[in-house]
Parts: structure tokens; C-alpha cells; sequence
């Protein structure tokens, strides 16, 4: 009898035990998220490439995909923007609820190849200057990293909220998106 109640009480115990005391850490996210999530500070001094002034509040409305870089834009950058915009292109019916953006942190001038290829091929991606002090006041790298190696996504309240890891897969980084935007499809809707 006493036999029949251990074997019947095993498995309570086990996942007692692994709930209470071992607490496995598992994660379905590949970003990293931030917690709590950081809102776009609203004197951020966004600027357009003619120098106009725009309001951090732009940046709320839609799921956005950042990526940061110096003008010159490097095989990094290049990377990055290649993945963003092939990321939304392939969100399907959803890609109208995430934007692109890129944040220059420097004064140079945009190549006329990279300019180009950001605004061909779909939907053209956001590119706005800021100083470099500003945007280390609102976005942080991982430790030992630089700005320019993430990729980050804002949620539609202007919040950052996930840094997408140096040297990103694609097809995680999708599923994360993808996670996104089923879990806020309640609340969040296509457009600005």
C-alpha cells in the first residue's frame, strides 16, 4: 500500500521540487529583453537628413526595428539593414505594423549605394541623425559590445524593449518578431 501511494505521489513531489527548488530558466525569446523596457526619453534630438527637426513621439505607433550606425555605414550595418528589411518584407500580411528605422550617430554623409538599397525594394526605412551622447542615454549595448553590433526593437508605446543579439540569425530573429506581433495583434493595429 505504501508502495502504491509513493509511486502516486512521485511525480507531485518531483515537480514541486523542480518548481520550488531547482527553477530551470528556460527562455523562448532569442532577443535579449529588456527589463523594464525603456522609454524613448521625449527630448531625444532626432533630426531628418535635411536637418529638420523630428519628434521622438515619431517613434511610437508601429513595432520598429532599429539599427545604429556612423554614416559610412560598415559590412555590419550593411548586414543589419539588409536583415531588417528583409525581416519586414517577410512578416507577410504584418509587415505593415513594424518600421524600419536607421539612426546615424555621427555628422557624415550616407554613401548613395546604401541610401539606394534602403529605400528600393518595399517599404523605404526611416533614417534620422542623433547625436551619439543621446543615444547612449536611451540604448546600451551588452557588455563588451558596441551600439553599432545590436539591433533593437521599440514596441508601438516608444518603448525599447528587446536587443537583438551581435551577429543575429534571421530566422530566430523572425520568430521573435513574429511572437511580437501575435501577442499585441489585440491592441495593436497596422499604421500610425
Amino acid at each position: 500500500m505504501l508502495l502504491v501511494l509513493l509511486v502516486c505521489a512521485a511525480p507531485v513531489v518531483a515537480s514541486y521540487l523542480a518548481y520550488f527548488v531547482i527553477r530551470p530558466e528556460s527562455r523562448t525569446n532569442y532577443s535579449e529583453l529588456i527589463t523594464p523596457p525603456r522609454p524613448v526619453p521625449a527630448d531625444l534630438p532626432l533630426v531628418d537628413l535635411q536637418g529638420r527637426r523630428v519628434a521622438a513621439a515619431a517613434l511610437s505607433g508601429q513595432w520598429v526595428l532599429v539599427v545604429v550606425s556612423g554614416a559610412r555605414c560598415d559590412s555590419v550595418c550593411e548586414r543589419h539593414l539588409w536583415i531588417q528589411r528583409q525581416l519586414r518584407e517577410s512578416l507577410g500580411r504584418d509587415s505593415d505594423r513594424v518600421d524600419k528605422l536607421w539612426l546615424i550617430d555621427d555628422r557624415g554623409a550616407p554613401r548613395a549605394e546604401t541610401l539606394h538599397a534602403v529605400e528600393s525594394g518595399g517599404v523605404a526605412a526611416t533614417i534620422l541623425r542623433i547625436e551619439r551622447d543621446a543615444l547612449d542615454a536611451w540604448l546600451q549595448p551588452a557588455a563588451g559590445r558596441r551600439l553599432e553590433d545590436h539591433m533593437y526593437i521599440v514596441d508601438p508605446r516608444g518603448d525599447w524593449m528587446m536587443r537583438v543579439p551581435p551577429d543575429a540569425d534571421p530566422a530566430r530573429l523572425k520568430r521573435d518578431v513574429e511572437r511580437l506581433l501575435r501577442a499585441s495583434a489585440g491592441w495593436d493595429q497596422p499604421g500610425r
